[in-house]
């Protein structure tokens, strides 16, 4: 108990990390109740500054830190923003909701729907850009292939839960048991998808996009 109690953040540790995040107004995007829980050193569990500065830490330490655009999801690309005919949508469709990928409009199949599942999501080593509708009009839709949070800067607070080490599974898979579909910034499943990219969409400050 006591070497457990004393174990530092290294190179393959299984961190459990209490976290709240804000923007840099202190408006709260996530706070979830679970901890966030990741393989440390190097396997992208989290984001380099913020494992930089857990590196050596234990049980117990807290600390806030803000990362800047190009430290968290990047810059906001407005060539990523995309309006496209509402035909090419299932219904309902409404704000929030996410497609993987958007059609070519230069395509000679301009026709057809886009799918939540992409069909050639497999043919190409990327992963499939996933576009977030951000306005709905009768005619059109706007999506943008954006992260929620690109371009903002952000705040995290964190706080040390756990430190164990990584078994050989969780070393070759890169991940921890169990929290493999874990990421900042984006909900878990018992998260309420819904209300993220709500607030997330809200505290956006690049100019309007709207279709009205």
């Amino acid at each position: 108990m006591y070497d457990k109690l004393r174990m530092k953040i290294e190179k393959n540790t299984i961190v459990s990390l209490r976290y709240k995040l804000t923007d840099a107004q202190n408006n709260v995007i996530e706070e979830p109740d679970a901890p966030m829980v990741y393989l440390h050193g190097g396997y992208e569990g989290t984001f380099p500054k913020i494992e930089s500065m857990l590196d050596g830490q234990d049980i117990g330490y807290e600390a806030t830190i803000q990362l800047e655009p190009n430290e968290a999801f990047g810059e906001y690309d407005p060539e990523l923003l995309k309006i496209e005919p509402r035909t090419r949508f299932p219904e309902p469709l409404e704000v929030g909701m996410q497609f993987e990928g958007v059609p070519d409009s230069d395509s000679d199949e301009e026709s057809e729907d886009i799918s939540a599942s992409a069909d050639d999501a497999d043919e190409t080593d990327d992963e499939p850009l996933i576009y977030t509708v951000t306005d709905v009009a009768d005619n059109q839709v706007v999506l943008d292939g954006n992260h929620p949070l690109a371009g903002m800067a952000l705040r995290f607070w964190v706080q040390v839960e756990d430190v164990r080490a990584a078994t050989d599974d969780e070393i070759q898979n890169r991940y921890p048991e169990g929290s493999e579909n874990f990421t900042f910034g984006m909900p878990n499943e018992d998260a309420d998808e819904e209300d993220f990219l709500e607030k997330a969409l809200s505290l956006k400050t690049q100019a309007p996009r709207t279709l009205h």
